[in-house]
């Protein structure tokens, strides 16, 4: 975390979005946002089921330059991958503890065009995603257990945060660390200041009245957070 760091990004989740009026609830975040965060479940690794590749090509097909942040918590990732890179989400990101075969996962994605990235879930040790973190854009480190929103923030996950940044520099590395669970207006300034960089919040934006101001506020504080104020 010695490095100058670039601001937070803020990156709603549309699995908080009304599942009728996704395109609205887009539009009614008003360009407050850096990336769109969209949550894949298939009820096997995770209790719940959610949306699929057609979302993300409508999505690519009405926001070309948006940057497309897609979050897979399938098993194994291996039989999902092809059909999301077709439509070109910016980040894949797979689960460290869903394939047996982390590193060819990852290869894949970087290989089909997209950047991929790692998941870990808030049981799982930061040291099992050490070994991939040099083919890595993204680690997602999951601040709720993944499956639902809503869930109440985890704080014990920020050592991990702390652990990857001080592995990033060490290692000369550029991967983005990214948090997922809980977070909103009240603790976004202590996950980035943990070393966070990409803040996911779903409830927190889409939860509230008016969107674009609840995302400008989580903007503010994490920038303030970051620059020491």
């Amino acid at each position: 975390m010695k490095r100058p760091r670039k601001p937070p990004l803020i990156a709603p989740s549309l699995l908080s979005a009304d599942p009728l009026r996704i395109r609205e609830g887009i539009d009614s975040l008003c360009g407050e946002y850096d990336w769109l965060h969209l949550d894949i479940m298939d009820g096997h690794f995770v209790p719940n089921l959610s949306y699929g590749p057609s979302l993300l090509k409508s999505l690519r097909d009405a926001l070309p330059e948006a940057v497309l942040d897609v979050h897979l918590m399938v098993e194994p990732p291996e039989n999902f991958i092809a059909s999301f890179l077709q439509w070109k989400p910016d980040f894949l990101v797979v689960h460290q503890e869903a394939t047996p075969h982390l590193h060819r996962v990852l290869q894949a994605i970087r290989e089909g065009g997209s950047r991929p990235g790692v998941a870990l879930n808030p049981g799982t040790a930061v040291e099992t995603v050490k070994p991939v973190l040099p083919f890595v854009d993204l680690v997602l480190v999951m601040s709720v257990n993944p499956g639902f929103g809503g869930q109440a923030f985890i704080p014990e996950v920020l050592s991990k945060t702390r652990a990857l940044c001080q592995w990033r520099e060490a290692g000369k590395l550029e991967f983005l660390v990214e948090m997922d669970g809980g977070l909103g207006a009240s603790n976004v300034a202590e996950v980035v200041r943990g070393g966070c960089d990409v803040v996911v919040a779903g409830n927190a934006i889409f939860g509230e009245a008016d969107p674009a101001s609840a995302a400008r506020l989580l903007r503010k504080k994490a920038r303030e957070a970051n620059s020491g104020e």
